[in-house]
């Protein structure tokens, strides 16, 4: 009875065998690209067909699932990484299109050299290197050879371009987090990159002047501590997310009161706008006009951090909403500053800006708030020049005075009568 039992499981397995040596290529390839590295080799051991059937992925991915951090032993963990990259770079034998490393454990500078030396050599189209541990780490120059590389994303690196390099011709996607770069090397980078659409910059340092000069840029995302930020050439911009990461209340901290223009200008069919951390104070230094030299009339999402208590911030975001005239949804969050700051602002939303009307404006979400008569008298307004308002989401920052101000809120009269404002624990 046991014989017979064994003789069945063996020809069950047989039939899986067999089963999966009968997949077509491309499926095989398919399932291979969707495993870790190490279990993706690791199938060389089914069948004669998947056999080193690994070693034409042409998507190479090497991070902690991987090789797992270890809790103690970090060296033998770091020497099984770099084996595991040189093993599989060795048996390698197709087109390289992607390569990440992203581990957490300390890496050798000398290893990932060597390993952006052989990638210049192949036709690689992404490039994705995150350094979490030690110093920035220098790029060597061969990797500004790249010439086929359509997304390049760094993490952690000192970026210094050889004279003679003439720019990513075919990128389309920058993503530079915790980079140093000389200001001069920047702007040559992104103007000699003229395929660009989407650029994220986090964390920078080694230049503080930011001129985008992009004709085919469609998202930016920023945040960092910069002095100076401007658009040229960027009229495909639809999505844009900035912050600055350092309250600069002093304008003389920054440059010539040319911000509202120079941001604003180039952004002519901005979708989605994000201010995020203290740039809003940015724009609010010297004082904010009424509206806009010219309305974002393409603007449906608008999204900012705002200190209530700051007359100059809450005039600068009336201009930002009398300037969006098809504005969908709006997301405010308080910024934790104002919570215990004195209420010392006598600025009305009502009375001084009764004309701007939000025709189109749908859903509102304020977060952060304390109560204070400021917050209040933003949310009357809304509510009161709102006509297609259907929902409002308010979220304190704490539970002190909830039901106080659940009450006040429920007050307030309203311009939408379907509008519901809905109050959320925080």
């Amino acid at each position: 009875m046991l014989q017979k039992q064994r003789e069945a499981s063996s020809f069950e397995i047989e039939m899986e065998l067999d089963k999966l040596s009968s997949l077509p290529g491309h499926v095989i390839d398919q399932i291979l690209s969707q495993l870790p590295i190490k279990d993706a080799v690791r199938t060389s051991v089914l069948s004669r067909k998947w056999r080193y059937r690994w070693a034409k992925i042409p998507h190479l991915v090497f991070d902690n699932q991987c090789v797992p951090v270890p809790s103690q032993d970090q060296t033998s963990g770091k020497n099984k990484l770099i084996h595991i990259i040189d093993h599989v770079l060795l048996l390698h034998n197709g087109p390289i299109q992607k390569f990440k490393l992203s581990h957490r454990d300390l890496i050798g500078i000398s290893d990932v050299d060597r390993w952006i030396l052989y990638l210049s050599r192949s036709t690689i189209k992404e490039f994705v290197l995150e350094i979490w541990k030690g110093q920035r780490y220098k790029l060597p120059s061969c990797l500004f050879s790249f010439e086929n590389l359509i997304h390049l994303e760094l993490f952690n690196c000192l970026l210094k371009p050889p004279s003679t390099f003439k720019g990513f011709r075919s990128l389309k996607s920058l993503d530079l987090q915790h980079v140093t770069l000389a200001q001069d090397a920047f702007e040559n980078l992104i103007s000699s990159c003229p395929l660009l659409e989407k650029l994220t910059l986090m964390n920078f340092d080694g230049f503080t002047h930011l001129k985008i000069d992009s004709p085919n840029l469609q998202f930016f995302d920023i945040g960092g501590v910069f002095e100076y930020i401007s658009f040229e050439n960027t009229f495909q911009l639809t999505l844009v997310s900035v912050g600055l990461y350092a309250n600069r209340s002093d304008g003389d901290m920054f440059l010539e009161a040319i911000k509202w223009h120079r941001f604003f200008t180039n952004l002519p069919h901005v979708r989605r706008l994000e201010i995020q951390c203290h740039f809003l104070k940015y724009l609010a230094t010297g004082g904010a006009p009424r509206m806009l030299p010219k309305p974002c009339s393409d603007l449906n999402y608008l999204s900012m951090r705002i200190n209530f208590n700051d007359w100059e911030e809450n005039s600068a975001a009336l201009c930002i909403l009398s300037s969006s005239p098809n504005l969908l949804e709006l997301e405010l969050l308080a910024r934790a500053e104002e919570h215990n700051a004195v209420e010392k602002v006598t600025y009305s939303w009502v009375e001084d800006h009764y004309k701007c009307h939000l025709e189109h404006l749908r859903l509102v979400k304020i977060a952060g708030i304390s109560g204070i008569r400021s917050e209040l008298d933003f949310i009357r307004f809304l509510l009161l020049y709102s006509p297609l308002l259907e929902r409002m989401t308010i979220k304190p920052a704490s539970l002190d005075g909830g039901w106080d101000l659940m009450k006040e809120l429920l007050r307030f009269r309203r311009a939408s009568v379907q509008a519901e404002i809905v109050y959320l624990d925080p």
